[in-house]
Parts: C-alpha cells; structure tokens; sequence
C-alpha cells in the first residue's frame, strides 16, 4: 500500500499511506523531526520494524510535545530501547554506509539477544501431527486455538513495544502464519475441546474482507464444527485505521461477515489494543467503534503497561471510564513481556499493582471487569493480586488466570517481594519453599 494516496476529505477515505523506514523524509515534512531524531530511528528500525500511516501522524500524535508525546514512542523507535554499545554498534554501520550484508549480520545478533518468541510460542505452543508442527496455530491453552492468517501478518502500523516483533522483521523463520484454511478447519475438528477461536497475527484487519471470509467461512458452514462457540478478532485497527470498518471499500462487507458469525449463534469478540486514551478521541474511531457493536458483536480491549506511554493510574482511569462510557468491556492490563526492548517498557511489578490499583479505584464496577496486571509467562497468564504480609513475610499473591494444565486456574500462590521484579521468572517462592507448584515435574 506504500504510495497510494487517499482523499484528504475524512468521510471519503478508502485507502492509507503506509510509511516505512525509506520514507522518513516525508515523516519529518508532516511531524518536522529533526536531522538527528531521523537518524536515531534509521539506526533503532534497523533492529525493530518500523511502520506507520498518515492517520497516525495526522491524527493521533501531538507533534508539539515530541518526542515526549506517547503516540509518537508507541510507534516511533527510540534510542534507548537498543543497550548503548548495540546503539553505537548500529550507528557506526549506519552512518558508514557499510554493505547491507554487514548491517543484516549485526541486526541478526542484535535480535536474536532480545527473545524473539517468549513464553515458549515456538518450543511449547505450536501443536504437531506425527511429529511434525502445524504451520500458523498456537495451542497453549485447552479451550482456545490461536491463527495466524498468512495475509494478515503486518499491521497498519507497529507498536515499539510487540512482543511479536520477530513477526515483523522480515526472517521467515521467526514467523509463524499459514495460509492454508483446511490445516485450521480440520485441526478444529479433531479436537472437540475446543471452543474458541482466536484469529490474530500481525492483525487480520489489513486482510480484505474476502480473504478473511475464506478462513472463517467454511468454519461457519461445517456442522462438525459446532463445538467452536466462539470466535475472536485481535486488532489494533481500531486505534491505527478505524476506516478499516466505515470506508474501506469492502467496510461494509466485513460488517456483513461479522453479522453472518452472530447470526451461527455463535460470539464475536473483537479483541482490541488501545494502550492510551487518545486512541479513543477521533471521530472515527467511535464511528468504527458504533458500526462494529451494532453488528452484535463485543469488544473487549487490552494493553500492557509501559514505561513512557502509559505508566500513570489517571491514564488508565481515563482509558477505561471512555471505554465502558463507548461500550467497550476493559479485559486485561497486562505485564510488558519479556522480549524486544523491555527494558525500555518494562516496570517493575511492585510498581505495576499500585498503578492498578489506584487506577481501578477511580472507575466504577462497570470497569472493573479488566484483570490485572497479568503476565502471559510459561506456563500461563499470572495476575498479581497483591502485595501482602502473610506469616511476618512480604510476598506477593499470585493466581492463574489461565495455565498449560487448567487443573492450575485460580489457584493462588505466593512469591517472596522483590521490588525490583519485572517478570515471573524473577520471583521466587514464599514460606522456605523450593518451588512454585507448577514447576514441579
């Protein structure tokens, strides 16, 4: 889509500009970055894919307040999200103009330090069938199965901080996708205990509706596949390009796909990103937003807390009394993950259960269906409940939200407190124990 040009007038909008790394100089003509901030995200987006459109540039970024903005480093990378001497290593090669070969080799080491695929996506999630893995699923948990559409593995633009990044970067074998919509049907059917389907990617919004309508469709119409209740659609377009769903010249027939799952008996949950509140100020966000509900399907929303974006309580309270105020059910506040640039994003979790508690604090029960803050780690999605004093010892209480073993869900435990703690792996067990009950075995 790179080059197509749209009618500035917003109603008619059928089409975006995807910008990318080769066209920082028209960037700086729209948000007037600097020499220098140019050449910083030249050297960073030659580690952590870069993309963007005009309607965030236009509409979503406050170019007064750069670099300091949160949408501008939601989607503009910046320098300390490389280590200093992975800076000063890039740069020299940037600014040398040395052979891309030399460039390719340093941004593979660089990349292949950062945990490309946490929590085991590739090693644990990827079901096999005799003994060979399944191309495009993940199956971490009993009841719901992840795809990954071919076509819908970029996004109209790309968040700094995505934990599938590697996704992006242009290394087929970081990426995980399948275009081949019999492998989905068939591995829902052999496996009955299967009730959700969760299409993600990238986002399956950048798809046409036409292909997505190959995926879901004969799901729809297969009556072996009743067992599949429901069906989830995470995106980010609704903050990145709400015109997906009201004047993209296939907007209404999504509309008409979304109304055809309702109409099965089954749900459609759309599963949306908004990570701060100004996501929600436009116009046509809340336009999309009205269009998609009035389709019956939900919207449930999610996002981690992140250092410089989004790191305030009000913030959230904000984010979320607009969200229920719009329809929309708040779902998750998650933990940044452990890879890409984490230690730029990443808060320690002491500091992650006071932000949500004093956040959901400020909004009423109506908000209060966000669970938080959860790890989506190992062996499951991990929501600290608190920081406690139990037998004279500082601790944190834990539970699964969801496990490998669902046997684990709900079950509380205890962690030793350590302030510094950002990830599950940091934390050990309470009490003199040797190990947390999940790890054993």
């Amino acid at each position: 889509m790179d080059g197509q040009i749209f009618d500035e007038r917003p109603q008619t909008r059928t089409k975006y500009k995807a910008l990318g790394i080769h066209h920082l100089n028209q960037i700086a003509d729209i948000g007037c970055l600097s020499k220098e901030q140019i050449q910083t995200i030249r050297i960073v987006g030659q580690v952590f894919p870069f993309r963007t459109n005009d309607y965030v540039l236009k509409e979503l970024i406050d170019w007064e307040k750069i670099p300091d903005d949160p949408i501008f480093r939601l989607v503009f990378p910046q320098r300390d999200m490389l280590t200093e001497e992975d800076f000063m290593s890039m740069a020299r090669l940037v600014k040398g103009d040395a052979p891309q070969s030399e460039i390719e080799c340093l941004r593979h080491d660089i990349q292949s330090r950062l945990n490309p695929h946490p929590a085991g996506q590739r090693e644990l999630n990827i079901p096999t069938e005799e003994s060979l893995p399944i191309d495009g699923l993940q199956h971490k948990y009993r009841e719901t199965v992840l795809f990954f559409p071919s076509r819908g593995q970029t996004c109209h633009a790309y968040c700094t901080f995505c934990f599938r990044w590697a996704q992006f970067t242009g290394n087929k074998e970081l990426k995980i996708a399948s275009k081949d919509a019999d492998t989905i049907r068939m591995y829902l059917a052999r496996n009955k205990q299967l009730t959700d389907l969760l299409v993600t990617g990238g986002d399956p919004m950048v798809m046409k509706t036409r292909a997505l309508e190959r995926y879901l469709h004969p799901i729809l119409q297969d009556s072996s596949l009743d067992h599949i209740v429901n069906i989830r659609i995470g995106t980010k377009a609704l903050s990145f390009w709400p015109h997906r769903f009201i004047h993209d010249t296939d907007a209404d027939d999504l509309m008409r796909l979304f109304e055809d799952i309702i109409q099965t008996g089954r749900s459609l949950a759309i599963m949306a990103h908004f990570n701060h509140p100004r996501e929600l100020a436009t116009d046509s966000a809340r336009q999309a937003i009205q269009r998609i509900r009035n389709t019956g399907a939900v919207i449930r929303t999610q996002s981690p807390l992140l250092n410089h974006i989004n790191n305030h309580e009000d913030i959230w309270a904000a984010l979320w009394n607009q969200q229920v105020q719009l329809g929309l059910i708040p779902y998750y506040m998650f933990v940044e993950r452990d890879t890409g640039a984490r230690h730029y994003f990443e808060l320690p979790l002491a500091k992650c259960v006071e932000i949500y508690q004093k956040s959901v604090r400020q909004v009423s029960g109506l908000a209060r269906t966000v669970r938080g803050p959860s790890m989506s780690a190992t062996p499951g999605k991990v929501e600290i409940s608190g920081i406690e004093t139990v037998a004279n010892e500082r601790v944190f209480v834990l539970r699964f939200l969801q496990g490998r073993d669902p046997s684990w869900v709900g079950r509380p435990f205890f962690a030793k407190y350590n302030p510094q703690a950002t990830w599950l792996d940091h934390l050990k067990p309470a009490f003199g124990q040797s190990s947390f009950f999940f790890e054993e075995g």
